[in-house]
């Protein structure tokens, strides 16, 4: 399922609240959320994650062990390695403070790579003491994909209206068309 970053805002919202009140029957409910959620403690241990997280990392996160991130390896939008102690998570529980307008690359044992956006938020007792945090991973990878597919498209539309050769042209705009179409199947906007 496609989540988009609209809905994010609420399954954040939802999490936070079935978190601080610590129901068992509640907590099982963030099992069903479509989106990869998981929660750590103060020192970013993995503590609980939600079925979707194995499915967006490829792999089982091992709790208790594994620190700060789901993800077998994470890079930052330009493909540099992001080791997990520099990921958002890492600097949300260590500033205290959430992060938003990050997006980064995780990258899956099998070597395929997910764009996404992540929601890392602390989560503080009743004192304000910092007790862990929750993060909520938002899947970007087909309208990432959607926006270079858009661009080809503008880029042979272009290219065909300055060559002087109709056949040339007509198979650029063939090609635009197709680009077009495949991006509107991966993301409709």
């Amino acid at each position: 399922m496609n989540i988009t970053l609209a809905a994010a805002d609420g399954i954040l919202a939802r999490t936070l609240h079935i978190l601080q009140t610590g129901d068992r029957l509640l907590l099982a409910a963030l099992d069903e959320l479509p989106a990869a959620v998981y929660v750590t403690d103060a020192e970013g241990v993995i503590t609980y994650y939600n079925p979707a997280c194995i499915a967006f990392a490829g792999r089982m996160p091992a709790l208790g062990q594994d620190r700060w991130c789901v993800s077998w390896k994470l890079y930052t939008e330009d493909g540099a390695f992001l080791p997990h102690d520099k990921c958002p998570m890492a600097d949300a529980i260590l500033t205290q403070t959430p992060v938003r307008g990050i997006s980064a690359i995780a990258e899956r044992p099998d070597g395929t790579r997910l764009n996404f956006v992540p929601f890392p938020t602390p989560l503080f007792d009743a004192q304000r003491r910092l007790i862990g945090a929750v993060n909520v991973l938002i899947d970007v990878t087909a309208s990432k994909r959607a926006i270079v597919l858009r661009e080809q498209a503008r880029r042979c539309r272009r290219l065909a209206i300055s060559v002087d050769d109709e056949q040339t042209a007509s198979a650029l705009n063939g090609m635009a068309t197709e680009y077009e179409k495949e991006a509107s199947k991966l993301s409709p906007n």
